[in-house]
C-alpha cells in the first residue's frame, strides 16, 4: 500500500465517527499534490445536500484529530467539501444509486473513433459497466478502460 493510500485510509477511519454522529455520508477521501501543495480532501454528503456549515463543522473537529494523530509526513492543506454534481462514480454505493440513471463515460483509448459515451446504467460488477444508449444499443466497458464515469446532467 502506498503512503497516499495509507493516508487516505487512516483519514477515512478517523473521520467516519464524526460523519456518523452527524448523519453525513463519506463520499471519498483523496490525498493529492496540486502545484507545490499537498491536499487532503474529504468529500461528504447528506440527504438534501451538504452545506458550508456542515463542511465547517466536520473540518473543525477533524483538524483537532489530525493535529493530535500527526500521521502525515509532509505539510498539507485539509479541506472538507461537497462532492458536487460532476463527481465520479467510485464506490459500490455510487453505482447502486446510479442504476437506471444517465451516465457520461470517458475512455482512455478511442473505441470506434469515440472517447465519450452516454447512456443509462443497466448493470455493473467489479470489472465492468453496461449502459443502454439512446440508440437502444447495449455497451459494456471494462472499468480499467474508463478515465471517467459520472452521472450525466442536462441543463
Amino acid at each position: 500500500m502506498t503512503k497516499r493510500e495509507q493516508y487516505e485510509q487512516r483519514t477515512e477511519q478517523l473521520i467516519l465517527p464524526i460523519l456518523e454522529r452527524n448523519q453525513f455520508e463519506l463520499v471519498d477521501v483523496e490525498y493529492v499534490k496540486e502545484g507545490t501543495n499537498w491536499y487532503l480532501r474529504a468529500y461528504i454528503d447528506k440527504e438534501g445536500g451538504i452545506t458550508v456549515n456542515d463542511c465547517e463543522l466536520v473540518a473543525r473537529e477533524m483538524n483537532e484529530i489530525l493535529d493530535r494523530e500527526d500521521y502525515i509526513d509532509q505539510s498539507y492543506i485539509f479541506e472538507v467539501s461537497s462532492p458536487g454534481l460532476g463527481r465520479p462514480l467510485k464506490k459500490e454505493k455510487d453505482y447502486v444509486r446510479a442504476l437506471g440513471k444517465g451516465l457520461e463515460l470517458h475512455t482512455y483509448q478511442a473505441i470506434e473513433h469515440q472517447k465519450e459515451f452516454y447512456g443509462i446504467l443497466e448493470a455493473y460488477d467489479d470489472d465492468t459497466v453496461t449502459i443502454l444508449t439512446e440508440e437502444n444499443e447495449e455497451l459494456t466497458f471494462e472499468k480499467k478502460a474508463l478515465a471517467l464515469i459520472r452521472l450525466a446532467y442536462d441543463f
